[in-house]
C-alpha cells in the first residue's frame, strides 16, 4: 500500500501538467475600422491609436500569450505588392486570412483630451473596447471594455496600458475558454440550403446511384465531413434545409491550417458536382448559404 502511495505522489506533478495542458491560439490585435475607413489611414494619420494598439499587444504579451503583429504583417504584406487597385476594398480580411492567426482581437480605442488652463498637461482618459473573433467563422469569442481614468497627463502609452490592464484578464480567459472549447469539440458552422424559383430539384428529388431523396443525401454527407460526426438538423421541408449547428475541425489536416466556412463550402460544392446539381454559394460569418439552381 505504501509503495501504492510513494507512486502516485511522485506521479502527480506530471497528472496535473497533463491535466493543465490547453492549445493556446495564436492572436493577431487589429484596430476597429467603420464601413469605408481605411485601415491603413486610421494607422498612419492617429499616433495614439498605434501607441495604444501597441500596448494592447504588449499587455498579451506579459501573459503569455502568442501574438502576431499586425503592424508588421501590414508592412511584409505591402512589400510583396499583394495589394492592388481590385483588392482595396477589403484589406482588413486579406491580412487576416494571410496572417496565419487563429483569433484576431478588434481593438476600438475611444482617446479624449481636453486643454487644461491650469496646467500645461491635459485632462486625458482612454476607453479600449476589445472584441476576440474567430477567423475561420467570424464568430465572437469574447468582448471587454477598458478605461484608463481620467488623469491630467499626456502619456498616451501609460493610460493605455492602464486601459487594457483592467480588463485583459478577464477577457483572456473567456477566449481561451471558448478557443479550447473549440479544438475539443470543434467550430459550429450554420447551414442553410434553399432553391433558386423554377428550380427542377426540390429536397424530395430523387439523387444520385442509391435513389435517395436528396435531403438525405445531404444529410448523410453532412454526417460524415462534419467533426466527429457532430451535427443537429433544425428542419427540413421541401424547399429549405437548414442545419443550425456542424462541427468542423479546427485545422485542415492536409495543409495545417485554419479549416474554415470556405473551405467547407468547396468540399459542399464538389458534392452537389457530384450530384450534377447546380448550385451558387455564399458565406456570411459562421453561416454557409446554399442555393440550388
Amino acid at each position: 500500500m505504501k509503495n501504492i502511495v510513494a507512486f502516485l505522489l511522485c506521479m502527480l506533478p506530471y497528472l496535473t501538467m497533463e491535466a493543465q495542458t490547453v492549445v493556446q491560439p495564436k492572436i493577431m490585435v487589429i484596430p476597429y475600422t467603420k464601413e469605408g475607413e481605411d485601415i491603413r489611414t486610421i494607422l498612419e494619420n492617429d499616433e495614439n491609436k498605434r501607441i495604444a494598439l501597441a500596448k494592447i499587444k504588449e499587455a498579451f504579451d506579459e501573459r503569455g500569450i502568442n501574438t502576431i503583429d499586425f503592424v508588421a504583417k501590414l508592412k511584409a504584406i505591402e512589400s510583396a505588392n499583394v495589394f492592388n487597385m481590385e483588392n482595396q476594398l477589403d484589406i482588413k480580411s486579406q491580412i487576416i486570412d494571410m496572417s496565419g492567426a487563429d483569433i484576431y482581437v478588434e481593438a476600438e480605442i475611444v482617446c479624449n483630451q481636453n486643454s487644461s488652463a491650469s496646467s500645461n498637461k491635459s485632462e486625458t482618459r482612454i476607453k479600449i473596447v476589445i472584441t476576440a473573433y474567430d477567423c475561420a467563422t467570424g464568430a465572437s469569442l469574447s468582448n471587454k471594455i477598458g478605461e484608463s481614468g481620467t488623469f491630467y497627463t499626456n502619456d498616451i502609452a501609460k493610460l493605455a496600458m492602464k486601459a487594457i490592464t483592467s480588463c485583459a484578464d478577464d477577457f483572456l480567459r473567456v477566449m481561451q475558454m471558448k478557443f479550447s472549447d473549440i479544438s475539443e469539440n470543434g467550430r459550429s458552422l450554420m447551414l442553410q440550403i434553399g432553391f433558386e424559383e423554377g428550380s427542377m430539384f426540390t429536397m424530395e428529388s430523387e439523387v444520385g446511384t442509391q435513389g435517395l431523396l436528396l435531403q438525405d443525401e445531404i444529410e448523410l454527407w453532412v454526417e460524415a465531413h462534419s467533426y466527429n460526426g457532430n451535427y443537429h438538423l433544425q428542419g427540413v421541408s421541401p424547399v429549405k434545409m437548414i442545419f443550425d449547428d456542424i462541427k468542423l475541425p479546427l485545422v485542415d489536416e492536409a495543409t495545417g491550417n485554419n479549416y474554415s466556412t470556405s473551405k467547407f463550402g468547396i468540399e459542399m460544392l464538389k458534392f452537389f458536382r457530384s450530384l450534377n446539381i447546380p448550385i451558387s454559394r455564399s458565406n456570411k460569418g459562421n453561416t454557409l448559404y446554399i442555393t440550388i439552381k
